[in-house]
């Protein structure tokens, strides 16, 4: 579904990433864990053409190292950005129909606002209430339900569980189950290493820009070096 070979970032004079390869395959959650630097975000952020890179990037088949972002949402690779980035200002339903501005199937997008209402019932009952009002918890389910407006075939997760309560982070994480449940796949990069690898069917370990470790997240789970790494021992 989404294959990454070689990825190369720049920063200026800093080598951001290093020959990283990975492999998404359809239907699967994949989890990128490291410490703060390791390179996560800026794998997205390639991924959906928002840096400049050296590599080779396929989704679905297709080449889309060099498209833009919007060729690369409108081919079905959506990210939901470290922090959210709701619109604070606007209603819930109007952030969740941002999320369908690539479509113009006006029944199929009130088919998919239903969906993405039956998977977060809470978006249903504050629909008229402002984006900015609500918790975090919620305001990571708009973002992710947003995401879903757009039908994508693959969702890039930037750090979902940044700065929520353990009781939230748990509830994020099962929003994710469910959402793969549904057949969506899922790229998530995470620094709360033990409810990603919990989740995930396959993980890979950045250091430095480059991949150190990959295997099943239940295999990394058993990993000593991960344990002593990212798992406090």
């Amino acid at each position: 579904m989404l294959k990454v070979e070689n990825l190369n970032v720049f920063y200026g004079g800093i080598h951001a990433l290093k020959d990283v390869s990975i492999d998404v395959p359809r239907g699967k959650i994949v989890t990128l864990i490291g410490a703060n630097g390791a390179g996560k975000s800026s794998t997205l952020r390639a991924i959906a053409g928002l840096v400049r890179k050296k590599g080779k990037i396929f989704h679905d088949g297709e080449d889309i190292s060099g498209a833009v972002p919007e060729a690369i949402t409108s081919a079905g690779l959506v990210l939901v950005p470290e922090g959210r980035k709701i619109f604070p200002h606007l209603t819930v339903y109007e952030n969740l129909m941002l999320g369908a501005y690539i479509r113009n199937d006006r029944a199929g997008i009130a088919e998919t606002l239903d969906w993405v209402y039956g998977l977060f019932p809470r978006l249903r009952e504050r629909a008229w209430q402002k984006g900015g009002t609500l918790s975090g918890g919620e305001q990571q389910m708009l973002a992710l339900g947003r995401a879903l407006m757009s039908r994508p075939n693959v969702i890039m997760m930037d750090e979902p569980s940044l700065g929520l309560a353990p009781l939230l982070v748990k509830e994020v994480f099962e929003i994710i189950a469910a959402v793969n449940a549904q057949g969506v796949t899922l790229l998530l990069v995470e620094q709360n290493a033990f409810a990603a690898l919990r989740v995930a069917h396959y993980a890979y370990v950045l250091e430095v820009g480059r991949i150190v470790l990959e295997g099943t997240g239940s295999a990394l789970l058993a990993d000593d070096r991960v344990r002593e790494a990212y798992l406090g021992g």
